[in-house]
């Protein structure tokens, strides 16, 4: 119980992840009033409380994951139990792109780090497959990876597809932990060359 957590239940969310996607948010403004936001590993349900603040009554954000959030789902808000590998596209939800793709996507640790890492990899990977599909151009991803080796390739990836990518580790992540945030900005579209 760190001063983050305190705060998070003070302020009414589950937990103190909030203020990653809060510093992120300051920084590049990717969240906007009217905005559709996916969130990938959305439960507890911080980042869906989150952003469906900053979205408005005319936004949406549409939370994905295998566990249910702990909170009560806002009404500008759908949630998806579902794992994001086996998404189905062709659902309702999915009938316009999105200007964001937040993934907080995390593995199940094993205490090997060359195993989580690569877990955590593949859940970037993932999400980094679909926000190509559902972004529309100039859309943002926000993606969680472990640091480790393949981590300069991963961030090589996200910058064939986004204008710029930018790395974040919030103040308010746990000393110790190996978590950073990529962050991909400007989806290119038709007429961008890709690298």
């Amino acid at each position: 119980r760190d001063a983050f957590t305190v705060k998070a239940q003070k302020e009414g969310f589950p937990a103190r992840s909030v203020y990653k996607l809060q510093e992120i948010q300051n920084t590049f403004r990717i969240l906007k009033k009217g905005g559709r936001i996916l969130d990938l590993g959305c439960a507890p349900g911080s980042w869906l409380l989150f952003s469906s603040k900053i979205v408005g009554d005319s936004g949406l954000v549409v939370g994905i994951d295998l566990t249910p959030p702990s909170i009560a789902i806002p009404p500008n808000a759908r949630f998806l139990q579902v794992d994001v590998s086996n998404l189905d596209r062709s659902l309702d939800v999915f009938d316009r792109p999105f200007d964001v793709v937040l993934s907080d996507l995390a593995p199940s640790t094993t205490g090997n780090k060359v195993v989580d890492s690569q877990r955590s990899l593949d859940l970037c990977e993932s999400a980094l497959s679909l926000a190509k599909k559902v972004l529309r151009p100039g859309g943002a991803m926000v993606c969680k990876i472990f640091h480790s080796q393949d981590f300069k390739a991963f961030s090589n990836q996200v910058g064939g597809f986004f204008r710029r990518v930018e790395h974040v580790r919030p103040k308010s992540t746990r000393k110790g932990s190996k978590e950073i945030f990529v962050v991909g900005l400007g989806k290119k579209g038709k007429n961008d060359r890709e690298t």
